[in-house]
This record gives C-alpha cells, sequence and structure tokens, in this order.
C-alpha cells in the first residue's frame, strides 16, 4: 500500500437523504484549501452495471436500489487502485438512459476522496475500502419529497413513476439494505445534508488529516 494513501470518506444513506448535498458542500468549502490534489468525489450511481446489452423496456424494470444493480466489485477495485497511487476510469452513468455512457472520467488519487452512495455499506470489500462511515439519517417522508423534486426536475421523471417505484423497490429495500447497514457508520448525521455542525467536524478531521 502506498505510504500517502488517500483518506477515504464514504457518505451512505436513504435516496434523497442528502447525502449528495453533504459530499458536495464539503468538497466545494474545502477545494479552495487543499486544491484538486487534495480533495476529490465518487458517486456510487456511477458503478450502475451497464445496461447497454438491454432493451429500454427491460433496463426500466431493473431494482435499482438493490446491491446487484451496481457493480461494486469495479468500484472496489478503483478504490484500491487510489490506495495505491493509481489513476482510474471512473464510468459515466446516464438516467434517462438506464445506463452507462460510452464515456468515463478521468480520476488521479487525492488526499481525501468522498464516495457517496446508497448501498456502500453493503459490501464487505467496499467497507474494507473506507478509513470514515458517514450515515444520513433522514426520516424517508422527507425522502419521498426531496426525491420527487429532484426526480421530476433534474431526470425528467413522472409523479407516477417515482412514487411506483418508491413503493416497488425505494422503500422495501431501504429497510433490507439500508437501514441495516447503519450499524457500520463511525458517525450518524441528522438533519440531512445542512447539517452545518456535521458538515464543520468532518471538515475539522479532514484539515487535522491533510495538515
Amino acid at each position: 500500500m502506498n505510504t500517502n494513501s488517500p483518506t477515504i470518506i464514504a457518505i451512505t444513506g436513504a435516496s434523497a437523504s442528502g447525502k449528495s448535498l453533504f459530499a458536495q458542500t464539503i468538497y466545494d468549502e474545502l477545494l479552495p484549501e487543499l486544491g484538486e490534489g487534495g480533495i476529490s468525489i465518487i458517486k456510487e450511481d456511477a458503478y450502475y452495471c451497464d445496461q447497454s446489452h438491454l432493451v429500454m423496456t427491460e433496463r426500466v424494470k431493473t431494482n435499482y436500489d438493490h446491491p446487484d444493480a451496481f457493480e461494486h466489485s469495479l468500484l472496489s477495485q478503483h478504490l484500491k487502485s487510489l490506495i495505491d497511487g493509481e489513476s482510474i476510469n471512473c464510468p459515466i452513468y446516464c438516467y434517462k438512459t438506464h445506463t452507462r455512457t460510452t464515456d468515463t472520467t478521468r480520476l488521479k488519487p487525492t488526499k481525501i476522496i468522498l464516495v457517496e452512495g446508497i448501498l456502500l455499506f453493503s459490501n464487505p470489500k467496499l467497507r474494507d475500502c473506507f478509513n470514515i462511515k458517514v450515515y444520513m439519517d433522514t426520516p424517508l417522508d422527507i425522502c419521498l419529497i426531496r426525491r420527487i423534486q429532484r426526480d421530476t426536475t433534474e431526470r425528467e421523471r413522472s409523479i407516477e413513476s417515482i412514487t411506483d417505484q418508491y413503493l416497488k423497490t425505494v422503500r422495501p429495500m431501504y429497510y433490507q439494505h439500508i437501514e441495516p447497514s447503519k450499524s457500520f457508520a463511525d458517525l450518524v448525521i441528522t438533519k440531512g445534508g445542512k447539517n452545518r455542525m456535521a458538515i464543520e467536524v468532518i471538515k475539522a478531521k479532514i484539515r487535522q488529516l491533510t495538515q
């Protein structure tokens, strides 16, 4: 292992629990201090399995809230490469086509790597890659409201499709896979991605680690 290995901070929780906002806020506020070589973000969503071999009618049937929907083996491999000081080609996922694009994003190792996604703690090999594990503990009704607002505006989905998916897979998978993973967390955060006290705590820890 590289003696200057990055510190990997995983941020997980229910869909629309505030993970992305929390991670992005920390990134945006520390980037001026740490520089591009100091901090980066990886989204678990980028590692949804490639479905280009399936027609659209089959892609929409995928349970996107189950661990099998992700290529966690690739994410684990990429994190280990970054730990060893090697750059990776991160996949790019398209929510409209429900599969990866043919492009990738080149990511170099940084001192701090934030990883955010709903099922990061469900995989033992992934958990072994994380130095700090954060769980966003946001009530499901709040998550649903945020999910509707996000998916209708950013992903051009209908309310009917959002609520149908929520009842069929999102809610059941939360109780089966996401909520139980809270036991692996080093830090449980309430009040969502705008919890300033939690943001400052993580920022202070990162500053300590990068001194």
